[in-house]
Order: C-alpha cells, then sequence, then structure tokens
C-alpha cells in the first residue's frame, strides 16, 4: 500500500472519529494540516540521493600552509599539489593558473580515470621580507566543480630569541 492510500485510510478514520466524538471541526482542521505537513517531510527525506555523475578533483590536501617563516630561514617554494579524481568520469585539466607570479610547472594532460591520482607541480619565490602569503592556484577542468582553487598561505616573520615580531 503507498503512502497516499495509507494517509487517506488515516483521514477517513479520524474523520468518522471527529463525528462520533462531536470535536471541534477547528482542531481537525488543525490536526489534518499538521499530519500533511508531516507526510511531505518523510517524502523529502526519504527520496534517494543520486550519485555523482561526472569527474570530480579533489585535492588531497584543502590548501598549503607555511605557517610562520623566520625571515632568515626561507624554505625552497617547490609544491607538488595532489589531487584525485573522486567521480565517475575521466577528469580532464585544460588549463592551470597561478596567481602573483606562482609558476605552474607541470600538470597532467592525459585523462584522469575516476579514482585515479595526479600531481600538479608549482614553484613560486618568498621574498625575505615580513609578509603574509596568500597565494591561488586555479584548476580549469571538466570537474562538476570546476574552477577548483587550492590557497597557499603563510607568513614570513622575524624570529629574534623565540620572539616573533609580525607586521
Amino acid at each position: 500500500m503507498n503512502i497516499k492510500a495509507v494517509v487517506m485510510v488515516f483521514f477517513l478514520i479520524i474523520f468518522v472519529v471527529v463525528l462520533k466524538t462531536k470535536i471541534i471541526m477547528k482542531n481537525f482542521i488543525r490536526l489534518a494540516l499538521v499530519i500533511i505537513i508531516i507526510t511531505f517531510q518523510s517524502n523529502a527525506y526519504s527520496q534517494k540521493t543520486t550519485a555523482v555523475n561526472g569527474a570530480v578533483l579533489t585535492f588531497e590536501k584543502e590548501n598549503h600552509d607555511y605557517g610562520k617563516i623566520d625571515i632568515d630561514d626561507i624554505p625552497e617554494a617547490k609544491l607538488d599539489v595532489r589531487f584525485s579524481n573522486t567521480g565517475n568520469q575521466p577528469l580532464v585539466i585544460s588549463n592551470v593558473k597561478g596567481c602573483c607570479g606562482t609558476r605552474i610547472i607541470d600538470w597532467p594532460k592525459e585523462p584522469i580515470l575516476p579514482g585515479k591520482k595526479g600531481v600538479i607541480k608549482v614553484e613560486f619565490e618568498i621574498l625575505p621580507k615580513v609578509q603574509t602569503i596568500n597565494r591561488t592556484i586555479t584548476v580549469i577542468s571538466n570537474s562538476i566543480n570546476s574552477p577548483d582553487i587550492y590557497k597557499i598561505k603563510g607568513e614570513v616573520v622575524v624570529i629574534e630569541k623565540g620572539i616573533i615580531k609580525a607586521k
């Protein structure tokens, strides 16, 4: 028996009870509205979610955070941005852009099959001055979330005898 038939039978029973016990019609209408609302909400929750149909680029890490970098100990700014295709179609990257002098050295030119991984190679310069690092890498692809953005952040500070001096 489907849910609509059950609801109709339920209303019929309530109507008979209302007539026999002479309950005020106003209360009956309120009760009916509550039941209708509950029925529609339960139908909304019972609908199955559909699987993702397409390629999905998922970064291994949301971003790269250098944290606080001592101005006298600046690391080499080379990153391998790792990702995977968590969708059900091949992922095709058409372009990768870096901002603020970020150089994109290489990215996969061949399709990344579902469940497989890839790497985007990135280089940039961190100048030896007190500054905030805030860069982005934008990946243009056939991913359902395209463009996908990877963030690189950090802060160059002066550290003297354990005391951090930021700008």
